[in-house]
């Protein structure tokens, strides 16, 4: 099974968000799947399950802008120094289901930080990844006739106040954190690098399916 990973540097939000749409609109049957890595623009994003109550009045006093987008869960924040990582995948061909994606990203996140000595662990109801309580990793999906788009986010080295404003991902009390927070400081492109691996790895030979 082929799977193409495209480096794409630093992307405005709604411009990758169009392309996955038409890569996922456009795909057949024999379309490669492929695993895109990017980084955003300062960008809050609101997903189908968002409730106007997570964005605190502060957010109308700044220009960031604010994207409704179609994946899952709640609003979170995108910006330079955040790892971005988007799964094109058809399920059915994997024979995979939504959970068992989830479980496989999350999972392939603590690995990747348990190479970096930090470690992680996931939290029941809270999809994401967090390091003693603190969220260092996102994700949220959307699912088009078993094939997938969106992904997960990272946070390597950036600016983390803007998670001030808004409650991310609709957990209240939740505090932010960053793998330059927990003294690694490995590159972008060393995790980027690293994380291809590890997610080609577990998807080719992934022995998780569950129901979608």
């Amino acid at each position: 099974m082929t799977i193409l990973i495209r480096s794409l540097g630093l992307q405005p939000y709604e411009k990758t968000w169009q392309a996955m749409q038409a890569f996922t609109n456009q795909r057949n049957d024999d379309t490669p799947d492929e695993i895109w890595f990017c980084q955003h623009p300062p960008t809050f994003t609101q997903g189908l399950n968002g409730d106007p109550k997570h964005l605190h009045a502060t957010i109308e006093t700044h220009t960031i802008p604010l994207v409704q987008t179609d994946r899952g869960g709640q609003v979170t924040y995108h910006g330079p120094g955040q790892l971005i990582c988007y799964l094109l995948l058809d399920l059915k061909r994997l024979n995979m289901g939504v959970r068992a994606l989830v479980t496989l990203i999350e999972q392939t996140l603590i690995s990747l930080l348990a190479e970096l000595d930090i470690h992680a662990s996931t939290r029941a109801n809270a999809p994401g990844v967090y390091v003693e309580g603190q969220k260092i990793a996102s994700l949220g999906l959307k699912v088009r006739k078993h094939r997938t788009y969106h992904g997960l986010s990272l946070n390597v080295d950036m600016e983390l106040t803007p998670f001030q404003w808004i409650t991310p991902c609709g957990l209240s009390n939740i505090k932010m954190t960053q793998v330059y927070d927990w003294n690694a400081q490995p590159s972008l492109d060393q995790l980027q690098s690293r994380l291809s691996e590890l997610l080609l790895d577990q998807l080719q030979s992934n022995p998780l399916t569950a129901q979608v």
